[in-house]
């Protein structure tokens, strides 16, 4: 059981998951639970990280250290108060490690990958040995460890890591062995590379982090505990009218997460798909309701689209000129340029002439890709490049589109009804085809196909 921050956030919402793990271990089952960070914690950590680097002054860590003490003691006394003296001088030490992690920082002027990760990190150490105190205190047999001393193996990568394959018997040698006995909690979003340093899985970690311990202990089933009822049809704030999915595949949720569905990060399917692990999404605060599972082949669902997603803060970036007709090479050279500076290309599309490359990226990343591609123009690859930001990408999901005549057809059927002009179309998968649409279009555009495939309307086998 992995449960987010939002789980986690506060002494009643601690309290959810403790009744949530002592029902299902009462049940007969043994149980290894995952956590994130209290809500926002990983956020000051990386702006107060990010703050004391610029102080000309000492640092005033003295109002930051008590704060999050404060909130944390407070959730420790409300939910394990036979535990207060134990997990609040351990507490303690974690905030003595933290101030003085920051304080060198400053002392440096230096935030290195390294030393980021480490502060980070503080989030999950602060909160699962307050969660492991609680089940103790609910009566069930509970330890406490960090992602490396549960075995998580990483490649060393700061902000970003992947789990390596010697993870899984390491971790089901150090967790898998205390299942029988007691139930291990152990700090989500990080692990460990081989020379010991704390690396971090990127942002959202903690899913993976509760996919790879999944994995490592050979689970029955994988459970993602968040604040929605399951995967939805789409964005329930864009369109009121969205349903939870009550299956999808692997590959589904995969394209779905990628393409903006933030119920699960993409890279936690990964080792639930290699050991063929269902997983579920569940809500804490709702947990009589089933969710979603996520398996290897979809049900037979007789839906040919399952779930549509949209991604603003876009842009789109067309690439252009007579002298990329024809010339190999220049493909390679705009898309190692763009990943050099660090920018991720989210779509792609070329015309036939090749005279026209179109791709999306991200607003943050607009400045990075124009100075990219200035030093293409500059070696004489392309022309010219333009750029709009008033865009917006819609996805469409779904394993019955696979071999299903006039999918595109009717999906462009629906825009046009709606008078919604598409202004770039990409198609990566049979599962999923995505094209661009202006900003103000975008909502719109998701409504139409969510009512041409009739999407609020409950699954049919």
């Amino acid at each position: 059981m992995k449960f987010g921050g939002t789980s986690v956030g506060d002494e009643k919402c601690i309290a959810n998951v403790v009744n949530i793990v002592k029902e299902s271990r009462d049940a007969g089952n043994e149980i290894a639970v995952v956590v994130s960070a209290m809500t926002r914690v990983t956020d000051q950590l990386i702006a107060t990280a990010e703050e004391v680097i610029n102080c000309k002054q000492k640092p005033a860590l003295d109002a930051f250290i008590t704060s999050i003490r404060s909130r944390h003691m407070k959730v420790l006394e409300a939910v394990a108060p036979d535990y207060v003296d134990e997990i609040g001088e351990y507490l303690e030490s974690r905030l003595n490690k933290l101030s003085n992690i920051l304080l060198a920082v400053h002392n440096l002027r230096e935030l290195t990958p390294r030393s980021r990760d480490y502060i980070i990190s503080f989030g999950e150490r602060l909160s699962a040995p307050i969660i492991s105190a609680a089940l103790r205190q609910a009566g069930v047999p509970s330890c406490y460890m960090s992602g490396c001393d549960a075995g998580i193996l990483t490649n060393g990568v700061h902000n970003g890591a992947t789990a390596l394959p010697e993870s899984y018997a390491r971790i089901q040698a150090r967790v898998g062995a205390l299942l029988t006995e007691q139930v291990p909690v152990v700090m989500g979003y990080m692990g460990c590379a081989a020379d010991g340093a704390v690396t971090t899985l990127g942002r959202s970690g903690s899913d993976y982090s509760g996919a790879i311990v999944g994995a490592g202990i050979d689970a029955d089933e994988i459970l993602i505990w968040t604040d929605v009822d399951g995967v939805m049809t789409t964005d329930p704030r864009l369109i009121p009218e969205a349903r939870v999915i009550n299956s999808i595949s692997f590959l589904e949720m995969m394209e779905m997460s990628y393409f903006g569905a933030k119920v699960i990060h993409p890279r936690a399917l990964v080792p639930a798909m290699q050991k063929n692990i269902p997983v579920r999404v569940k809500n804490t605060f709702n947990p009589s309701h089933p969710g979603t599972v996520v398996i290897r082949e979809p049900h037979a669902d007789k839906r040919i689209v399952k779930a549509i997603s949209l991604i603003q803060n876009s842009c789109l970036i067309k690439v252009s000129g007579a002298v990329m007709a024809g010339k190999p090479g220049v493909a390679g050279e705009i898309f190692t340029t763009l990943a050099e500076a660090g920018v991720n290309v989210m779509l792609i599309s070329q015309g036939s002439s090749e005279m026209t490359i179109s791709m999306i990226i991200t607003e943050e990343q607009l400045d990075a890709a124009l100075s990219a591609l200035a030093e293409v123009k500059q070696k004489g690859f392309i022309r010219e490049f333009d750029f709009d930001r008033n865009v917006a990408v819609v996805s469409v999901v779904g394993a019955g589109m696979a071999g299903t005549y006039g999918t595109l057809g009717r999906i462009f059927h629906g825009l046009g009804v709606a008078g919604i002009n598409v202004m770039m179309i990409s198609q990566g998968s049979e599962v999923n085809v995505s094209f661009v649409v202006k900003q103000a279009d975008g909502i719109r555009a998701v409504r139409a196909i969510h009512e041409e495939y009739h999407l609020e309307e409950e699954e049919e086998a």
